[in-house]
């Protein structure tokens, strides 16, 4: 998207991003969130200066209703305009937007406004679709990092044996698993063992998928899931053999460390999880698979039905 395009009338009116806003939500009509009647001659526009823009009432069961309603815009203060730009914002920026750089942008009050505001669009950037990744012919890869400091360092390996250097071989685990020129499912998890691991491959990754991975033990006895598993050998500077390689997985590594560490800098591991289904939905809708700034951020608009996420829960620890 050029950076001419933020010069479109939703991100600055808020008649306009609200009609923009509606059009995406209720694509076959105004739709009641109480008693779901569909059809926009099914509700009225309550008009005056005792009802706020867009507030519609429902002719079947006269209950009033926004666009904004089951969204995680609810009962925010923030104008919706201001909404749509920072999730064009974060969708537009291959690694992030600060929530400093947000404030800036967006004129806000504080920087708790805007850090609660990203994470709301991230909640609405999480990913619902249950379909493995793969199929017959495709090939998956496997591969998991370490960011950052871990909350609490354990003592010993996943084997049982004490870790030489604990501080340098531990920290915050997260793995990823990346169809080879197509989307990615990507995890933050406690523990990064081989029980762990293989459960998040054996239920994300199609059966009839050509797993590749490094030479971890954390994947050993995979072959038995999967059509081959096919691996290359890290430790004996073997990158890739033939199509066997990690290097779609690593590439979603280095973008995500470079985002992490470059835009966002500091980040709670209770937080984390957030931040990894931010990069995980940008390269699920990258400009390579024929997805551009505005359909993504109309994506991650349609995204921000049916989740809520209160600054409580933003406390809350990750899964």
């Amino acid at each position: 998207m050029a950076n001419a395009t933020l010069s479109d009338p939703i991100f600055h009116d808020e008649g306009a991003a609200r009609a923009h806003f509606e059009k995406l939500r209720w694509p076959a009509g105004r739709t009641c969130p109480h008693c779901g009647v569909v059809g926009d001659d099914q509700s009225t526009l309550l008009q005056g200066k005792s009802h706020r823009p867009g507030l519609y009432k429902c002719k079947a069961c006269a209950q009033p209703f926004t666009a904004t309603i089951g969204t995680v815009y609810e009962d925010s203060k923030v104008p919706l305009h201001k909404w749509l730009l920072a999730t064009h914002l974060m969708c537009a920026s291959k690694k992030g937007i600060s929530a400093l750089q947000l404030q800036r942008e967006l004129a806000l009050g504080s920087y708790r406004t805007a850090w609660f505001m990203a994470h709301r669009i991230r909640e609405a950037m999480t990913d619902t679709d249950d379909t493995p990744l793969g199929g017959e012919g495709k090939i998956v890869e496997a591969d998991e990092t370490y960011y950052g400091k871990p909350a609490i360092t354990p003592a010993l390996r996943t084997s049982g044996e004490p870790f030489k250097y604990p501080k340098k071989r531990n920290s915050r685990p997260v793995v990823a698993l990346v169809e080879r020129g197509g989307k990615a499912k990507v995890f933050h998890v406690a523990v990064a063992d081989k029980a762990t691991v293989q459960k998040i491959v054996r239920e994300n990754v199609h059966p009839a998928s050509r797993l590749h991975t490094d030479e971890s033990r954390l994947y050993h006895g995979a072959s038995a899931a999967f059509a081959t598993h096919e691996t290359v050998k890290h430790s004996g500077g073997e990158y890739a053999r033939g199509d066997v390689h990690t290097n779609s997985a690593e590439g979603f590594f280095g973008v995500f460390k470079k985002g992490m560490k470059g835009v966002y800098q500091h980040c709670a591991e209770k937080h984390l999880h957030r931040y990894v289904t931010e990069f995980n939905f940008r390269h699920n809708t990258r400009a390579k698979l024929g997805v551009d700034d505005v359909t993504r951020t109309d994506l991650a608009l349609i995204g921000t039905v049916g989740k809520r996420l209160t600054y409580r829960r933003t406390d809350a620890a990750y899964v």
